[in-house]
């Protein structure tokens, strides 16, 4: 009987080990193949956000231009 811990720590690393090794390369080719395509698809959002910033600003400044003319604010520079 005491052979059998022996024996079963030994096997019990050497699946683990193996199923260890098999899991990282399984990810690590995963995310090769799918690094292009998602650089494109970060770069795309990046776009968009800073487009939706821009227009945002560009809204935000239109209304309160808009709401000072209205309110017969002096909008002249010095």
């Amino acid at each position: 009987m005491e052979w059998f811990p022996v024996v079963a720590v030994i096997f019990k690393i050497l699946v683990l080990g193996t199923g260890m090794f098999f899991a990282v390369k399984w990810h690590y080719d995963q995310g090769k193949k799918g690094r292009e395509q998602e650089r494109r698809e970060v770069l795309r959002g990046a776009i968009k956000v800073a487009a939706i910033f821009v227009l945002a600003l560009l809204g935000l400044g239109f209304i309160t231009w808009l709401l000072l003319s209205r309110l017969s604010l002096d909008l002249h520079l010095p």
